[in-house]
């Protein structure tokens, strides 16, 4: 055997071990596969969700943060305002002095560029109503899916779900994501730390605590200021009870968060603490020396979950408790995950929930096995029976290729579908049409006359280049796949360009290099069964 045969077969020996122990380690064995190899949704069960972004809720927080920056220019340049409130349909309504209107016009084109002024004709005082122009209002709608999709990716990460899929869904004008989950064995929970906001807030109370909302509005005189708001805390989910009246800007809110972990309140129970970014502690310390003696809410999400009384300076931390219940150490853990990921932009609602149960995976996995495999063994069969002797090269390239494949989608991570299981049985195809092009191309060389080693080499360097436009337009396919499809046609892509790419290698450098071993022990005179 010549020094080039040896190199070639210690190549094919040594790809195949490290196949064989990317996809199974040493020894095979089940348990092992099943880490190494990540299944999909349809493979290994799990939650299938459609969500739709409540993207009014971003209209509403965008038009409240251009009510107040406007507020406060005109409180700097002594502006007197009448009314300054948010309108039902997320505009701005103003009321102002007649003779302060050009002072109201200059502040919001200077703080406002992105929002439109419209008088209200026939008033005194003069009216304005002010509102977003259409195109922002649609960049703000998209950016808050956007925005909601990083989020719900950074806490599915932290949960630890292996390749999840989370991408728009239903169009551009639609506002939903798609959110697949494979392996979840708690969809309920799930469930909630995906759709909940969120959002934290730290506001000064005014007035409270209060045994109902009637009451706390009656200490406003029934109407309440632009500056305040009634909020629940977040006992009054069982008892009814316990409304304070808050200022309505948040002296904190949740980007001022640097992170959130579990922690204990004074009385032994789980609760959430969390520490502020500098920008944040600088400006929690000013609100809380200025306000010593005054109560702070905790507010998440609209409800109030401990209103402490301020004592003391406070600069860079503090302790969400879970009101006189306490959290659950469940419940703390999830807080604090979400807060770690910050809040939503906007609430979401599920348009679809799905679950596919590890039992009709188990059953997808069974019949894509043996579909597979009962397709190697015939197509196995047939070149056996056709090409003879030469049918047993054909068969240890298409299970090296296979082998191959496996031990490629274990290193790269890729997802396994059931697509994919498609995939790999297309490899089969893909296999046994090389050889028969190479097989063939032989027999017409030995039919010339010329000996087997010779009719070898001609029949491989006359089919290189058609095996290569055929690969090469099948990967183009699968590209296009890959680019425009979804998740399982993805993975059906993937799959089938490891394939192809495999294929390549055992057909032309594995397969001739079986060819010229055996021909070369044979020695001179030589005989090629085909």
């Amino acid at each position: 055997m010549n020094r080039k045969i040896r190199t070639r077969l210690l190549i094919t020996l040594l790809l195949t071990a490290l196949s064989v122990y990317l996809f199974a380690g040493f020894p095979p064995a089940v348990a092992k596969m099943k880490e190494r190899i990540h299944l999909g949704l349809d493979l290994s069960g799990g939650i299938h969700l459609v969500l739709e972004v409540v993207t009014d809720d971003a209209i509403r927080a965008e038009t409240d943060q251009a009510i107040e920056s406007l507020r406060a220019l005109l409180q700097k340049q002594n502006v007197p305002v009448r009314q300054l409130t948010r309108t039902q349909t997320d505009a701005i309504f103003a009321s102002i002095d007649r003779s302060k209107d050009a002072q109201l016009r200059d502040a919001v084109k200077n703080s406002l560029p992105d929002w439109e002024m419209r008088q209200t004709a026939g008033q005194a005082p003069a009216k304005y109503t002010i509102a977003l122009r259409p195109d922002r209002v649609l960049a703000v709608r998209s950016e808050a899916v956007d925005q909601a999709m990083h989020i719900i990716r950074k806490r599915i990460d932290q949960l630890g779900v292996v390749e999840p899929v989370i991408q728009r869904h239903g169009g551009s004008a639609k506002y939903q994501i798609l959110v697949q989950l494979p392996g979840v064995d708690d969809p309920a929970r799930v469930r909630d730390i995906i759709g909940s906001t969120a959002v934290l807030e730290l506001k000064l109370v005014h007035a409270g605590p209060f045994p109902n909302e009637a009451a706390a509005r009656s200490s406003l005189n029934g109407a309440t200021p632009g500056q305040l708001e009634i909020l629940p805390s977040r006992e009054s989910e069982d008892t009814g009870g316990l409304f304070y009246v808050v200022q309505r800007v948040a002296s904190v809110q949740g980007r001022d968060l640097k992170t959130a972990f579990v922690s204990r309140d004074e009385n032994g129970r789980p609760a959430v603490g969390f520490t502020l970014t500098r920008e944040g502690a600088q400006r929690f310390a000013q609100v809380t020396e200025q306000n010593i003696g005054k109560r702070l809410a905790i507010v998440l999400d609209g409800k109030i979950q401990t209103a402490p009384q301020i004592y003391t300076r406070i600069s860079d931390s503090g302790v969400i408790e879970g009101g006189t219940a306490g959290f659950s150490p469940q419940e703390a853990r999830d807080l604090s995950l979400v807060l770690r990921s910050g809040s939503l932009p906007a609430s979401v609602k599920y348009l679809q929930s799905g679950q596919v149960s590890a039992t009709l995976g188990a059953n997808s996995i069974r019949a894509g096995v043996i579909a597979s495999v009962g397709a190697l063994f015939a197509v196995i069969a047939f070149m056996l029976f056709y090409y003879r002797l030469s049918g047993v090269n054909a068969a240890l390239t298409m299970i090296l290729n296979l082998v191959i494949l496996l031990g490629a989608v274990a290193y790269f991570g890729v997802t396994l579908t059931l697509p994919g299981i498609a995939g790999v049985t297309l490899t089969i195809g893909v296999g046994i049409d090389s050889n028969v092009l190479i097989f063939e191309r032989i027999r017409e060389e030995l039919r010339a006359g010329k000996t087997a080693v010779a009719a070898v080499a001609a029949g491989f360097n006359r089919v290189f280049i058609t095996l290569v436009d055929t690969h090469l337009a099948a990967l183009i396919s699968a590209a296009f796949l890959f680019l425009f499809g979804t998740g399982p046609v993805q993975g059906f892509a993937v799959t089938l360009v490891i394939g192809l790419v495999s294929n390549m290698f055992t057909a032309v450098f594995v397969s001739r290099t079986l060819f010229e071993w055996i021909l070369a022990r044979q020695g001179n005179g030589a005989v090629l069964s085909i």
